[in-house]
């Protein structure tokens, strides 16, 4: 029976091929714009990194003008980031589990080929600690250990982009890549690795590529690495020198740490470390404010970044709007459709089909045209989805239709012309074949 309604609902199509265009148009139009908001919006509101995302937590320290809060709109919210020195005490500390401080920067990698000219690449400066934290995948070697951390060894780890342009993707570790005059040497490799969002930095960006490489955050003072990504200061100090810019009262470093377990008490007891921590800073003249120091895991850090934008929620709530818009259209070509074939329903009616047939047959052809409507409408949200990653210049491949929103592309086209016929279909079968057939 079911293969018997499919034939006849393409038999159906057939018959008038304009206005079933014009509805598998409106589905598709309305699928296609739909689920282009629905995957970006699934994409940047995703856990990242769901099995440890509730023992990982971003520190923030309020070590702000005592004057006036750090964000006047948030007086609650202190810096999102730490100060250099505050970064170095802690991890010397070693409180937590794992603990690292990051920031990005940028060095100058010299020709490893006669054919090549030196080149700028991003680095992220980081502890030993950020590999096991965030679940890094390798493909070659490993992360440096913790006595290169204490000793600034110029040790790196390269992504694998940057391995396949230097070394052709073969095993680079043990090899030698000389940076601002000085010789690194590989420990390591990374596999492909974009954690969307970008959870661990997004302050700087939560769509952004991941940098081309690692070192350790020991060689800040010995190479005086910069940062390129935010620093905030209050405080009106002399900071000609590098090392007076370290010891400053600027944030512009991000300070993670991994506890055994995300209970109540595991957080309770690192605040309270950190709370000593400030107690002591109080002692020599520092963090004058009230004491405000705060974790937040995974999924709260992104909360808190609004690294979903209430813009992209509203812009959500629109796309279904429009949706239900293009379904209003297509109940009423059904309609139209439908009551053009009261004849004929009636005959059928008159020789014994029942309503139930009837009803199921027009359902059918609704089920057929929803499918129709939702491939095309994948297609669309595809392109919609490469004139996004255009649009903001994102990495490619950010932002992709993945087999979880494939599916419910389909299934959503499917339900929601199935519910947008039911109207129609019960309409036409209301129709007395009788009284139809007498005016014929």
């Amino acid at each position: 029976m079911f293969n018997y309604n499919i034939k006849l609902a393409l038999k159906s199509m057939r018959r008038n091929p304009i206005m079933t265009a014009l509805m598998v148009a409106a589905i598709a139009v309305g699928i296609g714009i739909s689920m282009t908001t629905l995957t970006v919006h699934y994409m940047m509101s995703g856990n990242p990194i769901p099995e440890k995302s509730d023992t990982l937590f971003a520190i923030t320290l309020d070590s702000w003008n005592p004057l006036r809060p750090f964000n006047d709109d948030r007086p609650e919210r202190g810096p999102h980031q730490v100060t250099f020195h505050d970064a170095e005490r802690l991890i010397a500390l070693g409180k937590a589990k794992r603990q690292t401080a990051m920031f990005e920067s940028s060095l100058i990698i010299e020709p490893v080929n006669e054919d090549e000219l030196p080149f700028e690449a991003g680095a992220r400066v980081t502890n030993a600690d950020f590999f096991s934290m965030f679940n890094v995948p390798f493909i070659y070697g490993s992360s440096w250990d913790k006595s290169a951390d204490s000793a600034a060894e110029p040790v790196v780890v390269l992504t694998r982009e940057l391995n396949e342009r230097f070394y052709g993707g073969e095993d680079s570790v043990g090899e030698r890549l000389t940076m601002q005059g000085i010789q690194f040497q590989i420990v390591g490799v990374i596999d492909n690795w974009e954690p969307t969002p970008r959870f661990y930095d997004p302050i700087n960006g939560g769509f952004q590529d991941i940098n081309e490489m690692f070192i350790p955050f020991t060689l800040t003072r010995a190479l005086e690495l910069g940062s390129n990504g935010s620093d905030w200061g209050w405080k009106s100090e002399e900071t000609t020198t590098f090392e007076q810019w370290l010891n400053s009262e600027s944030v512009w470093v991000q300070y993670w740490i991994e506890l055994d377990s995300g209970s109540v008490n595991d957080r309770d007891d690192y605040v309270t470390h950190l709370n000593a921590y400030v107690g002591e800073q109080k002692k020599l003249g520092r963090f004058e404010r009230p004491l405000n120091n705060r974790i937040f895991n995974v999924m709260e850090w992104m909360e808190y970044h609004e690294v979903v934008a209430n813009d992209a929620k509203v812009l959500l709530g629109l796309s279904f709007l429009f949706l239900l818009v293009c379904l209003l259209s297509t109940i009423a070509l059904l309609l139209t459709k439908f009551i053009g074939k009261t004849n004929e329903i009636s005959l059928r009616r008159a020789l014994g089909a029942s309503r139930k047939v009837i009803f199921n047959q027009q359902i059918a052809e609704v089920a057929v045209i929803g499918t129709t409507g939702g491939l095309i409408g994948l297609a669309l949200a595809g392109l919609g989805l490469q004139g996004i990653e255009y649009l903001y210049d994102a990495p490619a491949g950010l932002v992709r239709l993945d087999w979880i929103m494939m599916f419910a592309a389909i299934g959503m086209a499917i339900t929601s012309s199935v519910i947008a016929g039911i109207y129609p279909a019960w309409r036409v079968c209301q129709i007395p074949p009788a009284a139809q057939l007498k005016t014929q």
